[in-house]
């Protein structure tokens, strides 16, 4: 009987452990994810080291084999990406690496950047959330950073720049992002670490990401 029991015991343990490894994945799957800032391109809404929660079920998802990035099919989200989203997405040029960057401009919409300006569709863009570490203006012959366009984007596809304007690689210099390809929209902080002082950064903790 104590022998039975054991058996009975480890079985429910290992059931239980099964159980909740499938829960996890397809909340991770499905439903939300956890990322890690490595770069400054989103500077100064995201800085490095910041760990952010991405939903992935109100834009949908692409859905890869687990821990390959062999893609099996498409989750529908709710919505499509719009205008101000801060969204995760495989990048163009390697789809291995995930990269996140602010949505500028959806299907339809025209892009243009005149001497760091952004207009869409002929309207400045008022853009509380960015930052220049340049003062030099790049002309149009030279780099594509502070001028470029009038731009269209296409259907299926979303235009992205970073809040770090100056020092972010974006559609600016690769295009457009298929939104096949967006894995989700950044929620909240939920743990941040400064690895130049060796400390967590208390303060983030907790912030919504807009």
């Amino acid at each position: 009987m104590t022998r039975k029991r054991r058996k009975s015991a480890v079985r429910e343990t290992v059931e239980a452990v099964i159980f909740a490894f499938l829960i996890a994945m397809v909340i991770r799957t499905f439903v939300i994810q956890a990322f890690k800032i490595p770069s400054g391109s989103m500077i100064p809404t995201l800085q490095i080291g910041d760990h952010i929660l991405v939903n992935k079920f109100a834009l949908g998802t692409p859905v890869d084999i687990p821990f390959t990035n062999i893609n099996l099919f498409r989750m529908p989200g709710l919505r499509e990406p719009k205008k101000g989203d801060i969204v995760v997405f495989k990048y163009p040029e390697d789809p291995k690496r995930d990269f996140i960057k602010r949505v500028i401009g959806a299907a339809g919409d025209v892009i243009e950047s005149r001497d760091k300006n952004v207009y869409v569709n002929g309207r400045r863009l008022i853009e509380p959330y960015i930052q220049h570490v340049d003062k030099d203006v790049k002309t149009r012959d030279l780099d594509r950073r502070d001028n470029f366009g009038p731009i269209a984007v296409p259907r299926g596809s979303v235009f992205v720049m970073g809040d770090n304007r100056d020092q972010s690689y974006d559609s600016r210099f690769w295009g457009f992002v298929d939104v096949t390809q967006v894995k989700g929209n950044a929620v909240i902080i939920y743990w941040s670490w400064d690895s130049e002082n060796s400390w967590p950064r208390f303060n983030r903790i907790g912030r919504l990401v807009r």
